[in-house]
């Protein structure tokens, strides 16, 4: 499965967040903002780091937050939120973080396949410290593009 399309309203860049909770709500946020969920979905993603741990952060500084296909999901999408200062998720290797993916998958099926997507963008290393340093709604679109491409 393609990566889920990013729409600018999707994306954010340099926000605020004291803590990873207040980072995965701004992710939940832009996928309400880009009509992929409703904002239940934060919670649900919310939820499943509370009860799993800090296992949504998926490399140095980068956290793929998600929840299962529910009521919540409206349709596939993704969100990007950068942070002005990194957050600590606890993961014993890979915080702090300073992006926060947000993945949505309506199908249950397709989850798997647009994570390995997703994972293939980030098998450059430089991809992450790009997305840190974008500026520019269109940087970041560029940059995904150009991953999923590889």
């Amino acid at each position: 499965m393609p990566i889920p399309p990013l729409p600018a309203d999707a994306i954010q860049l340099g926000a605020a967040a004291s803590t990873w909770r207040d980072a995965v709500r701004l992710a939940g946020n832009a996928l309400v903002r880009s009509g992929s969920a409703t904002p239940a979905y934060a919670d649900e993603m919310i939820r499943m780091i509370e009860e799993h741990g800090p296992y949504v952060v998926i490399a140095p500084g980068l956290a793929l937050a998600h929840a299962r296909p529910g009521p919540a999901v409206l349709a596939d999408g993704l969100a990007i939120v950068t942070l002005a200062e990194p957050v600590s998720f606890g993961h014993p290797h890979n915080d702090p973080v300073r992006i926060v993916l947000a993945l949505a998958i309506a199908a249950g099926g397709d989850h798997l396949g647009a994570v390995a997507s997703l994972a293939n963008v980030f098998n450059d290393s430089d991809a992450i410290d790009a997305l840190a340093h974008a500026t520019t709604v269109d940087e970041v679109q560029a940059i995904m593009n150009a991953g999923e491409a590889a």
